[in-house]
């Protein structure tokens, strides 16, 4: 069993895969350690969004940094985490499926193997500048996810 991490750039037509052993609170914030210092070391602010597991929350970079290296982490992020019920909304899970479909379609042997093969994936899209066409407007979430907005009654 392995972990794939991923980070999507979905204007940028950019993506960004890990392949880890595990899928802890500590593995995760060394990808956004790497995102922030890495990949986007440039920008002013990085606006994540992440879906609902208890690892993907300002406290992973506690667990895994010092308290000073963790809040400089945690300041560079906008954190934004998708509804509960709304898998449909996540753009990295999209772009997994395009992964498993397209690179993952065998037995992989060993994490190296792994690694490799997605790293072969992400260069190969990456410079195809595949950008992901969302088409999901403020209107329909207005009526899809009518229950996360409140209601407003005038008097």
């Amino acid at each position: 069993m392995a972990n794939l991490f991923m980070a999507v750039e979905p204007r940028g037509g950019i993506r960004h895969v890990e392949a880890t052993e595990r899928k802890t609170a500590v593995d995760f914030a060394r990808l956004l350690k790497r995102v922030s210092e890495e990949w986007y070391a440039d920008a002013e602010r990085i606006v994540l969004v992440c879906d609902n597991l208890n690892r993907h929350t300002p406290a992973c970079l506690y667990a895994a940094f010092e308290p000073a290296a963790a809040r400089r982490l945690v300041e560079r992020f906008e954190w934004h985490h998708r509804p509960k019920h709304g898998s449909w909304l996540n753009v990295a899970e999209g772009e997994r499926s395009v992964l498993a479909r397209q690179c993952l379609d065998r037995r992989i042997a060993d994490i190296a193997t792994l690694a490799q093969e997605v790293a072969a994936w992400e260069k190969t899209r990456n410079a195809a500048v595949v950008k992901v066409d969302w088409q999901f407007t403020t209107a329909d979430a207005r009526v899809k996810l009518k229950k996360l907005y409140p209601t407003v009654q005038l008097q």
